[in-house]
């Protein structure tokens, strides 16, 4: 049988939406998936659905650039509320502990110091994490409590930048993959003495993408709304890669590339970015000024990883 045609439009490129509290990440995807009329979409990240920012959206070829982009930098501002610990460790979830201690600041810079570098942390029972081939926040909705393992997470920078009251505290966050914000407000809580979860959170940037170039989800849509919202309002696809450092080829070394072939780093010498390690680094291949696509340098070869 012949296959059958996708459906919508071949677009190829990112949107960054600035989510609105309430919905899904999958919600805002399939949102702009069907404003855009498009085939294929994805995002670069997951939120909570009281959390708001930036969520970018995969169309098309960028959905191959995904994991670059979640291995980026990600920063958050998130209100921590002391005295209520929650079963979801959000605002939205039940209180199931109240305590009246209210921590000094002064108690909050000392324990801040602890949640920073390399970490372990334990992952909200109300998250999307494995336990047994179950999602967790399905086990805790049957209230099956699970078992979580800590797991290795890194915090760059964890500062507090504002007390508006003795009941909350303002955070400023930069961390790498996988961090929960929910995970480091009730544990700095616990640290401080007291019980607390995440009041609000807003994510500010993910890897190259921050509020700046975000747009709301309501502007979304076409003039005519019996056609699709124009596609002049994705990004390129290269913009995700804008923080890998950008290697230039020639036009027969991007073919071996775009072939699967290695090439020795000896005849790109002098062209190896410095910022790039030698020794397993991440490279954009560029030719002719278009993204070929990634690759990796080891063992004295530039080896293809991704071709887009």
């Amino acid at each position: 049988m012949p296959r059958r045609k996708p459906r919508g439009r071949p677009l190829d490129g990112w949107l960054i939406i600035d989510k609105p509290p309430g919905l899904t990440s999958t919600d805002v995807v399939n949102r702009v998936r069907r404003a855009l009329d498009a085939q294929k979409a994805g995002h670069g990240g997951t939120l909570d659905p009281l959390a708001t920012g930036v969520l970018p959206v995969a169309f098309g070829a960028a959905t191959k650039t995904v994991p670059y982009v979640m291995d980026g930098t990600k920063l958050y501002r998130f209100t921590l509320r002391f005295g209520e610990a929650r079963e979801t460790d959000d605002a939205d979830g039940k209180v199931t502990a109240t305590t009246d201690d209210r921590p000094s600041d002064d108690r909050i810079e000392t324990a801040l110091r602890q949640f920073l570098g390399d970490i372990m942390q334990i992952p909200p029972a109300f998250s999307a994490v494995k336990v047994s081939g179950e999602r967790a926040y399905d086990m805790a909705r049957e209230g099956r409590a699970p078992v979580l393992e800590p797991r290795p997470a890194r915090v760059d920078r964890f500062e507090l930048i504002g007390r508006p009251d003795p009941d909350h505290a303002v955070f400023e966050v930069a961390s790498g993959k996988g961090v929960y914000m929910r995970s480091l407000a009730r544990d700095l809580a616990i640290a401080c003495g007291t019980l607390g979860h995440v009041a609000a959170l807003r994510r500010l940037r993910v890897g190259p993408f921050d509020e700046a170039q975000a747009i709301p989800l309501d502007k979304v849509r076409s003039n005519d709304d019996t056609a699709p919202a124009p596609p002049d309002l994705l990004l390129p696809v290269a913009t995700a890669l804008a923080d890998i450092p950008a290697l230039a080829l020639t036009d027969a070394e991007a073919s071996d590339l775009r072939h699967g072939q290695a090439i020795s780093m000896v005849v790109l010498i002098g062209r190896i970015p410095g910022s790039a390690d030698p020794q397993g680094g991440l490279v954009r291949a560029m030719a002719g000024g278009r993204v070929i696509g990634l690759a990796r340098l080891e063992d004295g070869m530039l080896k293809p990883e991704r071709v887009l």
